[in-house]
């Protein structure tokens, strides 16, 4: 009976072993996904924030060049802004679709790494 009584604390024992091991290496896993989403997203954020910055000063000087050309300098920020609201209007109606499901891709094949 003793006997019996050691095998199954023994057994319990190590089931809650198993358990503790298991929780921990959930644990690590999910601390893993979410260090490389989030080292990701960084490195991924100072290209944008470089991008964003060639974009706003090659914008602006579009602009004076424009205003210059067409004689008053806010025809120039006018034309720049017709463009991205064309832009914003083709994106939202045409391209809206593709571009969820790109970033919807990316951001899943980041988490299942």
């Amino acid at each position: 009976m003793d006997d019996r009584t050691s095998m199954i604390e023994t057994l319990i024992e190590r089931a809650t072993e198993y358990g503790k091991s298991s929780y921990e290496l959930a644990k690590l896993k999910a601390l893993d996904k979410t260090s490389d989403v989030v080292s990701s997203l960084l490195s991924h954020s100072f290209v944008i924030v470089i991008i964003s910055s060639f974009m706003l000063f090659l914008n602006l000087g579009l602009a004076f060049w424009l205003g210059e050309i067409l004689g008053k300098m806010y025809y120039g920020f006018f034309v720049i802004a017709a463009f991205y609201g064309l832009t914003a209007i083709l994106v939202r109606f045409v391209l809206q679709n593709w571009v969820k499901r790109l970033f919807g891709n990316y951001f899943i094949k980041q988490v299942l790494k």
